[in-house]
């Protein structure tokens, strides 16, 4: 993709600000619906996906809620609460149908590669906790999303589901595990590269690398008017756009601030970084097939659960673990230490001070994970691999993550792990805040902002009928529908080239 450069001002109906996963997926479902929309993209950095979209960056578990814990808390009555489980699990299905979708119409090698099947797993240990997975799978397995989960505690069953994690386990700690053999790994920085390969073949459509959204102004007649910086040249460029969409990660809400509307108030950033330890065995990683979490640290944010997580990266199989999470006042991982500082202003000053008075066990848990050792690193690495071997694992830098913090009417203000669409009143901008499982889920939350942002149109029969083309299941909900569930599945897994390695 090349930088196109022009003095001249601009006029164009979409400007996406960001070259990433939402920005990318936005793009495409516009031009589908309406072929003769103008979009112009501005990145601030000289490629796309490089931020949290990147595969090195990124989980890139697909997260479907099959072994992420953190999306079935325990209530106070021992009940486990599914809700969001199943609302992730239907927004990742709604994913994989517009993947699929885009498989099928334009057959791109760089949209039919991002995706594998790798079972998901659960593991935990101690009595409390296997009590707490095997009440989990038995709520789960109530749904239509979850039809398949095994569950088991049976160590022999166990070791031969990830041997590395039972290899040298202590023979009588209780332990248990559940397995979703639909699980995907997907390379989301494959994924919206190929998207954007997509989207530049399409007339009306122009990308402005290197270049960073300095102003952002609503004019009178309601257009946005957007002034960008040629990173490498300082050369200004002005465009004129009705709608703006900032997808900027975690330079989202600096961009928010500067558009000055009144639902941006009251909005802050907490900026959390990540690690993970990458494995140089290749002995190693050929004995793992599995994403394998485990339950986060008590205080820690969800970024940072326990993962031994097997990748495909750029052709190769990849074994991860972490991320360890970290503290830094950047918003992007080549941002400025003066983000954090820079985002604070009179309108969220007070939540922000609440939501971290709030949360002084996320910041000693932070300061814990900062202060550690390559020994403490190791121990934790042990928990999930008894025997894992110091010299075949290497410190590698993940990505960067903005938690949304907002106000509050009862408590001041609340850090929200989630992510937060931001959008004002007339629908002329809009702003994704926050994090996971972001990514995973961007199908749906476009359809969401598409819907809010150009209503007229989406009533219409033409973008209704390209919805559903888009999204065989639009409209529906999969969660109390076992044959949709089973028919989308099997559509999809076909076209991903899925089906033959599900056993």
């Amino acid at each position: 993709m090349s930088t196109t450069d022009s003095a001249a001002p601009l006029t164009t109906d979409v400007v996406l600000i960001g070259a990433g996963i939402m920005s990318a997926t936005l793009g495409l479902m516009l031009k589908e619906l309406d072929p003769t929309l103008t979009i112009t993209i501005f990145e601030r950095l000289d490629v796309a996906a490089a931020e949290s979209s990147d595969a090195w960056n990124n989980a890139g578990t697909g997260h479907s809620a099959f072994c992420e814990l953190n999306y079935t808390p325990e209530k106070p009555d021992g009940t486990i609460d599914i809700s969001k489980a199943l609302k992730i699990a239907e927004q990742f299905e709604e994913s994989k149908q517009f993947w699929a979708y885009l498989t099928e119409q334009y057959n791109v090698k760089e949209i039919q590669r991002f995706i594998n099947h790798i079972p998901h797993m659960s593991f935990v240990w101690g009595n409390d906790n296997v009590d707490y997975l095997r009440k989990r799978h038995a709520a789960l397995i109530q749904s239509a999303l979850f039809e398949g989960m095994e569950y088991t505690e049976d160590r022999a069953r166990l070791h031969d589901w990830m041997p590395l994690v039972m290899d040298g386990r202590d023979p009588q700690q209780p332990v248990a595990a559940t397995r979703m053999d639909l699980g995907t790994d997907v390379n989301f920085g494959s994924l919206t590269r190929g998207m954007f390969n997509l989207l530049q073949e399409k007339p009306g459509v122009t990308f402005y690398f290197n270049h960073e959204v300095e102003k952002l102004r609503h004019k009178f007649d309601g257009t946005w008017g957007v002034k960008a910086q040629n990173r490498k040249t300082g050369e200004e460029l002005k465009v004129r756009a009705r709608f703006v969409f900032i997808g900027a990660g975690g330079g989202s809400l600096p961009l928010l601030e500067k558009s000055g509307i009144p639902e941006a108030d009251g909005f802050g950033g907490f900026p959390v970084s990540g690690q993970w330890l990458k494995c140089t065995n290749p002995d190693v990683i050929a004995r793992h097939e599995a994403k394998v979490y485990g339950k986060a640290a008590v205080g820690s944010p969800p970024m940072s659960v326990p993962h031994l997580d097997t990748r495909m990266i750029d052709g190769r199989k990849e074994l991860l673990f972490g991320p360890y999470a970290g503290f830094s006042t950047k918003f992007l991982k080549t941002g400025s230490y003066l983000d954090l500082p820079a985002s604070i202003q009179l309108n969220n000053l007070r939540p922000m001070i609440m939501a971290g008075l709030k949360n002084l066990p996320l910041t000693k848990y932070l300061i814990q994970q900062v202060r550690q050792s390559p020994q403490d690193r190791v121990a934790a690495l042990r928990e999930y691999m008894p025997e894992a071997q110091p010299q075949d694992w290497e410190l590698a830098v993940a990505g960067q993550r903005v938690q949304v913090i907002k106000k509050d009417e009862k408590q001041g203000g609340v850090l929200e792990f989630g992510t937060e669409m931001v959008t004002a009143s007339d629908g002329s901008i809009a702003a994704l805040l926050g994090a996971s499982p972001g990514a995973s889920t961007a199908v749906s939350i476009m359809l969401s902002l598409i819907q809010k942002c150009f209503p007229q149109q989406s009533a219409s029969p033409t973008w209704q009928a390209k919805f559903h083309e888009m999204i065989p299941s639009f409209g529906q909900s999969l969660a109390t529908k076992p044959e949709l569930v089973a028919e989308v599945r099997a559509r999809t897994s076909a076209i991903l080239g899925l089906v033959e390695e599900v056993r």
